[in-house]
């Protein structure tokens, strides 16, 4: 039986074009199951075949666990202690194996045995298509329509099927059996069945991958595209750079007539593209990337990485766009929050930003509105600048002697000393609960603390621009930690239901 088992194994192998070893693992696998029927816990078998001779040897399994983890599964496990009480040299992730009595090839059953074996040969085949495909190094899956699949679309190419999940299409855009598809390989998941690419269109690596198709000196790296942004199937921005002085960026990437942008349009569904050039300058980069719309001023805030973008009243609406898709899509591209408002809005926002630095020189330095207007003038905000920009800068003010600047930088610095012991007792005061949510830093408890908050339903308590405003996260991200501060309010214990 052993011997036949063997003429079968080779059999199998070049019928399928597969290696001896993965028909002879998927055998070994089928006794193993076989095998663990016999026992009625969640036992580990491994089986040994000779492929010589054909004769195997069946093993019983227990994992070593570390002893502070403890036996998660009792009839596969061992503690380490226990462990190395038989076998000293023995380590956490090793296993220990006793012979038991392997089970006849005969009761596994023709049907049973001949299965596994298949399953585990298509599943070679497809391992092998697989690296053969992702081997050529291709970036955009080229193939067509097969079938829909729960709303995901299946893509094949030759053999290797791709998977196009709803979310990743663009929106109104329609496929049919059979049509021709390009889509960026995103992923490749071994654990799905059937389809293991993950595709997408919607994503701006996508369009990436079709201007440096489209446009050849960015494939001999003459033009980098920087960055992208997308609003799939409506609107995209680019931003492009030049390694070469004689190579206009935004027209080579248009091409003649608008022939190579036109291409990439056409194939995400008449996608509108705004190509931008690129710049060191974060503030002229965020000029070009707010284009059609025309900035008159702007103001660059690096603490809070985010910019007040003026323009005037008949470029507000272009500016902000439609659904606000044009700053939108601006920020993304530049990775900087932009704030557009008005000339009007602008001042009102420098006047009230100019009364709180003016208060907080008046009362912090204990100086009248005069000396604090001068310092405001100078260019000074805050009490750190006062106390240790260089004394050469200060001296120079023509309404302070140097008297009254020794005086106002050691004003400066004992506020200072203040605010810090202040902040520290904020600190302290912020409970465990607080602290140990997921997400939570040094520097947002600093933050929480010198607003007030200091216990997690503090923090639950806040609407989204409250704690904006406190922190300087993002509407998302501030969002995102209240949600996790209210979590404990909704769960099953503290119910309502369960409370009755």
């Amino acid at each position: 039986m052993n011997r036949e088992m063997l003429m079968l194994i080779d059999a199998i192998s070049r019928e399928k074009n597969v290696e001896r070893d993965v028909v002879m693992g998927a055998v070994e696998q089928a006794l193993a199951s076989a095998t663990k029927k016999l026992y009625k816990g969640d036992v580990e078998i491994r089986v040994a075949i000779d492929p010589d001779s054909g004769a195997y040897e069946t093993f019983r399994r227990w994992l070593v666990v570390p002893d502070e983890a403890g036996l998660q599964n009792p009839d596969a496990e061992e503690l380490l202690t226990d462990a190395k009480d038989d076998l000293p040299d023995i380590e956490v992730g090793d296993y220990i194996e006793k012979g038991v009595e392997s089970v006849p090839i005969g009761r596994i059953g023709a049907m049973a045995a001949k299965q596994v074996i298949l399953q585990r040969i298509r599943d070679a085949e497809r391992e092998m298509l697989l690296n053969d495909f992702m081997s050529r190094g291709d970036k955009v899956f080229v193939g067509t329509v097969k079938r829909m699949d729960k709303g995901d679309m299946i893509v094949e190419s030759g053999r290797v099927e791709g998977r196009l999940r709803r979310s990743e299409m663009i929106p109104k855009e329609n496929f049919r059996s059979g049509d021709r598809v390009r889509a960026m390989i995103m992923e490749v998941d071994l654990t799905l069945r059937g389809a293991p690419i993950l595709l997408s269109r919607s994503a701006p690596e996508f369009m990436v991958e079709l201007f440096r198709q489209e446009v050849p000196e960015i494939e001999q790296g003459l033009l980098e595209i920087k960055s992208c942004s997308r609003d799939a199937g409506s609107r995209a921005k680019i931003a492009v750079l030049s390694h070469d002085k004689r190579i206009d960026p935004i027209g080579t990437c248009v091409g003649v007539r608008g022939t190579r942008v036109n291409a990439v349009t056409n194939e995400l569904a008449g996608e509108r593209v705004d190509i931008v050039l690129w710049s060191e300058d974060p503030a002229q980069f965020v000029i070009g990337a707010l284009a059609p719309a025309n900035v008159v001023s702007i103001v660059v805030d690096e603490e809070r990485h985010a910019m007040d973008v003026v323009v005037d009243e008949d470029n507000l609406a272009i500016a902000i766009g439609r659904g606000g898709q044009n700053v939108r899509l601006a920020s993304d591209l530049t990775g900087w929050r932009i704030n557009i408002m008005t000339a009007d809005e602008s001042a009102q926002k420098q006047a009230e930003e100019a009364e709180g630095i003016r208060s907080l020189f008046m009362s912090k330095l204990d100086v009248d509105q005069e000396i604090a207007d001068i310092l405001i003038e100078e260019g000074f905000t805050s009490l750190e600048e006062v106390a240790y920009v260089p004394l050469q800068e200060m001296l120079e003010i023509e309404a302070f002697d140097e008297e009254t600047v020794n005086e106002l930088r050691a004003r400066a610095k004992d506020a200072l000393l203040t605010m810090e012991i202040a902040h520290e007792e904020n600190v302290d005061e912020v409970s465990q609960d607080l602290r140990d949510l997921e997400g939570m830093n040094a520097d947002l408890i600093g933050k929480l603390a010198d607003g007030g908050i200091h216990t997690r339903d503090d923090l639950a308590d806040l609407a989204t621009d409250e704690l904006t405003e406190l922190t300087g996260l993002s509407e998302d991200e501030a969002t995102e930690m209240i949600m996790k501060a209210r979590a404990h309010w909704f769960t099953d214990d503290e119910s309502p239901a369960a409370t009755n």
